[in-house]
């Protein structure tokens, strides 16, 4: 496994030491856990700015699926009794539309290889064994080995250390990633799904990841060392920031958070004395048209106009 993950824990290692010289060196913080912790930040900051493509194609994705949602409710209703057909049918729909419906789960499965791999990192150096660049830099090994944050080493973990201290950090920290981890996909669903998308098959993959994801990192949690929490913890408040950048920026159509959008635009409209129309408000009144019709000629004879 360490032979596959090898340039992961490069990659992860280097961008970690980088951040910690920027902080030492440059800025002359002067304290080994602080450092450290902050390099476990910035590292969260690379990865997410690297990911950043992706949560556009994300948005875009569930914006397609909330478009669906009423041919997926017909399809549902058409092959009632035929599951295998059904599920036939749907992929084909998302095929044609080119939509992802497991589109909103790859930010969490691409940032996977690079938490195992920060794990992996820390595990090695609670366990006195250098893993990816600390294997050729021995006086960073072991500062981040003394890297301590409220008295408790980000080595460590809930269930590995015999100290209290260690265990109260680590047992609020852990809270705090699974909370944050509901907040943020739970204020999609209630802020930014229209109505008729709260039903069906992707209604159901969004509440799945609503209460599944937070109870799988609360009894995972308390095996990662304290600098993998912080990891993950700081990566749920940047999703937190991007939906709540989304929300109020770019809210979906048919939305609690489009109408707030709208009513925002308004008051900025009052405030700048321009007037908006309202759907209750009258106009000034257009002229009638009036419908003129000429009348042609009636067609006559040579005979019948001598005769005139």
């Amino acid at each position: 496994m360490d032979t596959i993950l090898a340039p992961l824990y490069y990659l992860v290692s280097w961008i970690m030491i980088g951040w910690h010289w920027l902080f030492s060196e440059l800025i002359g913080i002067n304290h080994d856990g602080v450092n450290w912790a902050l390099s476990i930040i910035g590292l969260v900051v690379v990865i997410r700015i690297l990911l950043i493509p992706l949560f556009v194609r994300q948005i875009k994705s569930q914006r397609k699926m909330q478009i669906l949602q009423p041919q997926l409710r017909e399809l549902q209703k058409k092959y009632k009794g035929d599951r295998e057909r059904l599920q036939q049918e749907m992929m084909k729909l998302y095929k044609d539309t080119g939509t992802n419906p497991f589109a909103s789960c790859l930010p969490i499965l691409l940032q996977a290889p690079f938490l195992f791999a920060l794990f992996r990192v820390l595990d090695g150096i609670a366990k006195g064994h250098e893993r990816g660049a600390f294997t050729s830099q021995p006086d960073l090994f072991e500062s981040a080995g003394r890297a301590e944050i409220f008295g408790a080493r980000l080595a460590d973990s809930f269930l590995g250390s015999d100290s209290i201290n260690t265990k109260i950090i680590a047992a609020i920290m852990v809270v705090l990633m699974v909370v944050t981890q509901f907040i943020t996909q739970r204020q999609i669903m209630r802020k930014n799904m229209p109505k008729e998308a709260l039903e069906g098959p992707f209604a159901q993959q969004q509440k799945i990841l609503l209460y599944v994801l937070p109870l799988v990192f609360a009894f995972s949690g308390v095996y990662f060392p304290l600098g993998t929490v912080l990891y993950w913890l700081t990566s749920n408040f940047w999703t937190m920031g991007q939906q709540l950048y989304v929300i109020r920026r770019m809210p979906a159509p048919g939305t609690e958070a489009e109408k707030a959008h709208q009513r925002r635009l308004e008051e900025k409209a009052r405030k700048k004395g321009i007037e908006l129309p309202t759907p209750d408000s009258e106009g000034p009144a257009e002229p009638e048209e009036t419908e003129v019709v000429r009348r042609q000629p009636k067609k006559t004879s040579r005979s019948q106009r001598k005769k005139k």
